[in-house]
C-alpha cells in the first residue's frame, strides 16, 4: 500500500476536504485527528462562491447550499446603526453564480465526513511526521498503530502545525495580529433584519443568520496577546453593549459559558513552499490568515481540490507537489495580505482616522455595486479544477 496511500494529519475542515478530494480522485486515504471527536466548537462559517464551487467538486455543495439562510443584504454599519456600505446578496449571486452561504461549522464537518467511506477518519489518533520521504522513499508517519508509510502526507494540522515547524525550522511561524476575537451562536426568537458587520474604533462586531433561526455572533478587538477576561460574555457587553440593535439584544441572549475567545495569529511571512518531500501543507498550516475576509476555511477547501486534482492514483503521488506550491502559494499569499489590510482599517482608533475610514467606506458604498464586486472578483471568481470522480 505504502506508496499509493495518503495520510492526512488533522481532521478540521481542510483535512476532511483533502480526504474527500483524494477519495474522489481514487487515492486511498486515512485521516488522523488527535481530538477524541470532531465535535467542532460553536461557530459559523461564511462559504463564499469560490468555496461553494470547490465543495461542488467534492459532491457536498448542494447539501450545504440547502442549509444556508438567505438574507437580502450584507454590509458594514457604524455603531450608531448608519450604513457605511452595503451590497444586496442578489448582486453577489448575479455576479458570481452563488451567494455567500453562512452555515454552522459543525454542518460543514458533518457533510464532509458523511461523504467519506466509513473508517476513513480516526479520532483520538495523534499522528506525527517521522520523515518526509523523497522520490525513492515513502514518507513515514507515526500513529498509535505504529509507523505508517505513505506516498503522500497532507499536513492539515492547523496554525500551530508541528509538521510545518519540522519541515521549515527556519520559518518564524505565526505572529500575533494585534486582534483577539470572540464567537458564539445564539437563538433569538426573531431573525435580525440586518446581516453584516459593524465597525467601531479598533473593534468590530458581526452578525450572521444561520439555519433554524440561530445567529452566529462574533467580535474582534485590539488587545495585548494573551489577555483574558473573568467573563468573556461581560467583556463583550462592555465593548459592544451600547452599539446599535440587534447587538445588545443578541448579547443578552448569549450563554456566558458558550462564548469562545481566541487571539488571531497569522503567517505574516509566506512559507518558501507548501511542500517538502512527500508532504503537502494545507489550510492554516500553510497560510493562516486574519479572519477579516472570511476566507480561511474557503482557501483550505480550495487547497484540497487543487491538490487532489493534480494526482493520479496510479502515478507517483509526490511528483505533482511543486505544481501545488506554484498554484497555491501566490493566490493564498495575496488573500493573507488582503485580510491583513482590512485588519489595519479595523484597527484605526482615533476620531480622525475612523472618520476618514468610514467616509471612504461610505463613498465605496455609493459606488455602483459592480465596482464593489469587481474588487472581490479575484477571490470569489476562482474556478476549481475538475476531479476524476466527475469526469
Amino acid at each position: 500500500m505504502g506508496m499509493h496511500q495518503a495520510i492526512v494529519i488533522g481532521g478540521g475542515i481542510g483535512g476532511l476536504a483533502a480526504a474527500l478530494a483524494l477519495h474522489r480522485q481514487g487515492v486511498p486515504v486515512t485521516v488522523h485527528e488527535r481530538a477524541a471527536s470532531l465535535e467542532p466548537v460553536g461557530a459559523g462559517l461564511a462559504l463564499a462562491p469560490n468555496a461553494l464551487r470547490a465543495l461542488d467538486r467534492l459532491g457536498v455543495g448542494p447539501r450545504l447550499r440547502a442549509l444556508a439562510t438567505p438574507h437580502p443584504a450584507i454590509g458594514v454599519r457604524h455603531p450608531s446603526g448608519r450604513w457605511l456600505a452595503r451590497t444586496s446578496t442578489a448582486a453577489v449571486e448575479a455576479q458570481f453564480g452563488d451567494p455567500i452561504a453562512a452555515v454552522a461549522r459543525a454542518d460543514v464537518i458533518a457533510a464532509l465526513v458523511d461523504a467519506l467511506p466509513k473508517g476513513t477518519v480516526r479520532t483520538d489518533s495523534p499522528a506525527t511526521l517521522v520523515t518526509p520521504g523523497n522520490t525513492d522513499e515513502p514518507a513515514v508517519v507515526r500513529t498509535t498503530d505504529g509507523e505508517q508509510p505513505a506516498g503522500l502526507v497532507v499536513a492539515a494540522d492547523g496554525i500551530r502545525s508541528a509538521t510545518r515547524s519540522q519541515l521549515f525550522p527556519q520559518h518564524p511561524g505565526p505572529r500575533y495580529s494585534g486582534f483577539t476575537t470572540w464567537r458564539t451562536i445564539v437563538s433569538p426568537g426573531r431573525r435580525p433584519a440586518a446581516a453584516g458587520e459593524i465597525w467601531g474604533r479598533g473593534r468590530l462586531a458581526g452578525i450572521v443568520p444561520l439555519a433554524d433561526g440561530r445567529v452566529y455572533l462574533y467580535g474582534a478587538a485590539l488587545a495585548p496577546a494573551g489577555t483574558r477576561a473573568t467573563s468573556e460574555h461581560a467583556e463583550l457587553q462592555r465593548l459592544f453593549g451600547d452599539w446599535c440593535a440587534p447587538i445588545p439584544q443578541l448579547l443578552a441572549l448569549a450563554e456566558p459559558d458558550r462564548v469562545l475567545r481566541h487571539d488571531v495569529r497569522e503567517l505574516a511571512d509566506p512559507l518558501p513552499a507548501y511542500h517538502h518531500g512527500r508532504v503537502a501543507l494545507l489550510g492554516d498550516a500553510a497560510h493562516a490568515m486574519c479572519p477579516f475576509l472570511g476566507q480561511g476555511a474557503c482557501q483550505a477547501i480550495e487547497d484540497a481540490v487543487v491538490l487532489a486534482s493534480l494526482l493520479t492514483p496510479s502515478g507517483d503521488l509526490a511528483s505533482p507537489l511543486p505544481v501545488y506550491t506554484a498554484t497555491r502559494l501566490p493566490r493564498t499569499t495575496a488573500v493573507v495580505t488582503a485580510s491583513r489590510r482590512i485588519g489595519t482599517l479595523v484597527a484605526l482608533r482615533t476620531p480622525t482616522t475612523t472618520l476618514l475610514r468610514d467616509t471612504a467606506l461610505t463613498l465605496a458604498g455609493l459606488l455602483p455595486t459592480r465596482a464593489l464586486l469587481s474588487r472581490t472578483s479575484a477571490t470569489y471568481g476562482w474556478q476549481p479544477p475538475v476531479l476524476a470522480g466527475e469526469a
